[in-house]
């Protein structure tokens, strides 16, 4: 037909869209240990936001895998696999278009940097979820449902990489509080972003993210990202 553009690819709209789809949008990224609240913030935020929002936990994407037994030897590179898709999934709800809530533990290095390649680094707020130590111990006892000790090892490293956007202690404030001042710090956006400064403290050559991206942007150098014990929750000490 005449005038007819069917088969032609339209180019893309620059970085953090995809074609035909709005701009990138926003990412709550909520950083904490196993048991530190960050999916009751998330609950409250998607309750008190305006805008639609999708709240995408990680422990959501583990409970999607097979619930066979694997041997020991096979789970470090299963539970990479699944961060990383999950990265991946967080990525493309952004980039076309939807704001994302998302639960993390950076409790590895080369998950925050896997993040920072593939996520559009000025459109993600980053929140630091603390909570004392003597709490997440009470709270992992009254779950029943985490390794014992888990958010204590995570403790460590989860919070060590430098700025935040935003920080909320969920030791003796609710979760009601927390994604209030969230919401008060989304109407006040501050720049560069903690994930800006991030990416050009841990990558700063500017190179683009292993494998596919949906943003333009650093791509991991150091080697493939490094596998460890882990529960079946992935959540790595």
């Amino acid at each position: 037909m005449p005038g007819s553009r069917r088969g032609v690819v339209p180019e893309p709209q620059g970085p953090g869209t995809v074609p035909g789809r709005t701009p990138s949008g926003l990412i709550v990224f909520l950083n904490g240990t196993s048991s530190s609240g960050k999916s009751s913030i998330a609950r409250e935020l998607l309750r008190i936001l305006d805008e639609p929002w999708f709240h995408l936990p990680v422990d959501a994407f583990h409970a999607m895998r097979s619930r066979r037994e694997v041997a020991p030897e096979e789970l470090p590179p299963i539970l990479r696999r699944t961060w990383m898709g999950f990265h991946r999934a967080v990525a493309g709800m952004a980039a076309a278009g939807n704001n994302v809530v998302v639960d993390h533990v950076l409790s590895e290095e080369w998950r925050l940097v896997d993040c920072l390649g593939l996520f559009d680094p000025r459109n993600v707020v980053l929140v630091g979820v603390r909570c004392s130590l003597d709490e997440l111990r009470r709270r992992e006892s009254a779950r029943g449902d985490r390794p014992a000790g888990l958010a204590a090892r995570q403790f460590p490293q989860v919070h060590s990489y430098g700025p935040c956007d935003v920080e909320c202690d969920t030791t003796a404030t609710d979760s009601v509080d927390c994604a209030r001042q969230i919401r008060s710090y989304l109407a006040r956006r501050s720049f560069p972003t903690a994930f800006e400064q991030l990416r050009a403290a841990l990558l700063p050559d500017g190179h683009e993210a292993v494998g596919h991206t949906l943003f333009p942007g650093p791509r991991l150098e150091r080697g493939a990202p490094a596998a460890g014990s882990g529960s079946p929750t992935g959540q790595q000490p």
